[in-house]
């Protein structure tokens, strides 16, 4: 009797659960982000818990979660960029990171994308925040601009990242190409254990500062930021008009107490012109929820970079209505 009882009692229990999940539809959306050393992969974590709300939590008014009611997001580590943009336009990703020039070139079929398909359902939900292109190279290396890298064993970073793409553009601007290096072509973390072990001279890293790959390497051993500039190399900034100038601040590594002038792309947050109005739409008004703008403030360093008043910076693809929509309720769009 005391069984039935107890199997009475947990069937009651589990028709509740049942009950609370099926008065609220339950959808899942993943963020495709980038490796775990670097920054999109924080940042995605942020914004997948910003926007959940899975079945049964309280309600924001009631202390709960101020997500999307009935989303489970989660962020995914992937390749980056390119990858990213691939995996969205193949409909096994919902939404992911790019930066804004592989956003651009994707949905034009121009740039790295000429001769393939345009990706003309792409749109985006959000610019997030700069990304800073960092060369980091061993301090006893011997290199002190990008024009040094001849010769040298540098990782330009993984096939489909983004990184990749701005590297090959930084090496040209500087009269290089890969063929004047010793590329490699590993994530951060890896390149950072390479040139732990001596056997890396420099790598390329593009994302937000400060980077964990970069900085546990700079604990442990001498590294040094090399500056990239338009009046270095002006070419770049001519053909690539997404560049703009940025600066990573001193102390942000150990071993480099002095500001070094770089360049920076745009990190956005684009998805399918096929995903639902009105569920990207509950999604742009999450990511602005005042308790969103908690979670950014206290999860990340570039956390506090991520605002609604820059949200529409540097987009050079079309927003998707859903997040149109938002915005022109905001008043940030006419």
């Amino acid at each position: 009797m005391k069984h039935t009882k107890i199997l009475t009692g947990v069937a009651f229990a589990l028709s509740l659960v049942v009950s609370a999940a099926s008065a609220q539809d339950m959808a899942f959306f993943r963020i495709g982000t980038g490796g775990t050393a670097g920054t999109y992969y924080p940042i995605g974590g942020l914004l997948a818990n910003a926007i959940s709300n899975p079945p049964g939590s309280r309600p924001c008014d009631k202390g709960g979660s101020c997500g999307v009611p009935g989303l489970i997001a989660s962020a995914l580590s992937a390749n980056g960029s390119v990858a990213n943009i691939n995996a969205i336009a193949g409909g096994s990703l919902e939404s992911g990171f790019s930066q804004s020039d592989v956003a651009t070139w994707a949905y034009t079929g121009t740039g790295i994308w000429e001769g393939k398909p345009a990706v003309d359902k792409l749109r985006a939900i959000a610019n997030l925040y700069p990304e800073s292109i960092h060369l980091v190279v061993s301090a006893d290396s011997g290199i002190n601009s990008v024009a040094d890298l001849k010769g040298k064993r540098v990782s330009m970073d993984e096939p489909g990242s983004g990184t990749l793409v701005d590297a090959k553009i930084i090496l040209n601007g500087y009269g290089l190409t890969e063929a004047d290096i010793s590329p490699e072509y590993l994530k951060p973390d890896q390149a950072a254990d390479r040139m732990r072990d001596g056997a890396m001279d420099a790598f390329f890293f593009v994302g937000g500062y400060p980077a964990g790959a970069i900085s546990e390497l700079a604990s442990q051993h001498s590294v040094k930021m090399i500056p990239i500039t338009c009046e270095e190399a002006p070419k770049i900034c001519e053909d690539f008009k997404f560049f703009g100038p940025d600066t990573i601040p001193g102390g942000t590594y150990d071993g480099n107490a002095d500001d070094v002038k770089t360049l920076s792309v745009g990190a956005q947050w684009v998805t399918s012109a096929d995903q639902p109005e009105e569920l990207i739409y509950n999604i742009t008004k999450a990511l602005w929820n005042a308790n969103t703008r908690k979670l950014l403030d206290a999860g990340h360093a570039k956390g506090k970079m991520i605002t609604a008043d820059t949200a529409l910076n540097g987009v050079g693809i079309p927003l998707h209505p859903g997040a149109e929509k938002f915005y022109k309720e905001a008043g940030l769009l006419k």
